[in-house]
């Protein structure tokens, strides 16, 4: 589970360590600047989310002693200042982003997890995120988009798109769909397959997933 840490007001922090745990992610709150830094240094995070008005320590100056030890942790930084001099001294100082507030949570969710799969190709991990077409499919967050579209999928749903995803334009038969999503060997007269099929292109569009006679099913890029 990836962990958060959250420097922030009270009455902000409590908004979106609410939100950031209902979509799967650990949080942890810091009270004030220096024991924002304190955490960043002795334990291990994913993101740090960052107010650069916060009591105790000046934000910029708190990044600036990150990364003069060399710490490389993400950080998205918080202000209900909007001037220019305040956005460039956040990036000067190696921060990934800068929100200004009352806050987009969408917004904020989608920064982070561009730079949870930046991380990922940094640190020579696999892809979490797989594309083709309109379809997108982040393994990660467990999404689906079509275009800018999200859309929801069921646990299956999501495990026979993924395993079609996975070996795009090539035939994917009924016993290996089954096996893949089910974890069933095959047997005649199950049809459990072309049912969630069919789900599936009721919510993607009917030309996503092609039917082979006889042989299986292809994953097109339509």
């Amino acid at each position: 589970m990836k962990r958060i840490l959250i420097a922030e007001d009270e009455a902000t922090s409590t908004n979106l360590e609410q939100k950031l745990q209902e979509n799967g992610f650990a949080t942890v709150i810091a009270k004030d600047g220096y024991e924002a830094l304190h955490l960043s240094l002795r334990e291990n995070f994913d993101l740090l989310i960052l107010d650069l008005l916060l009591l105790g320590e000046d934000g910029v100056e708190m990044i600036k002693e990150l990364r003069a030890q060399e710490k490389k942790l993400p950080i998205l930084i918080l202000t209900a200042h909007i001037e220019v001099k305040d956005r460039v001294a956040g990036f000067d100082d190696e921060a990934e982003d800068y929100f200004t507030k009352p806050l987009n949570f969408d917004e904020l969710l989608a920064d982070f997890c561009q730079q949870l799969r930046s991380q990922q190709v940094s640190q020579g991990q696999p892809e979490m995120v797989l594309t083709a077409g309109k379809i997108t499919l982040d393994l990660h967050f467990h999404t689906a988009k079509v275009g800018d579209m999200k859309i929801h999928l069921s646990n299956q749903e999501f495990m026979l798109l993924e395993s079609l995803m996975r070996h795009p334009e090539r035939i994917v038969s009924r016993e290996e769909l089954l096996n893949d999503v089910w974890g069933y060997d095959y047997y005649p007269g199950c049809n459990i397959v072309d049912v969630y099929v069919g789900y599936l292109r009721k919510k993607l569009g009917r030309g996503i997933i092609e039917t082979v006679r006889c042989r299986g099913y292809r994953f097109g890029k339509e």
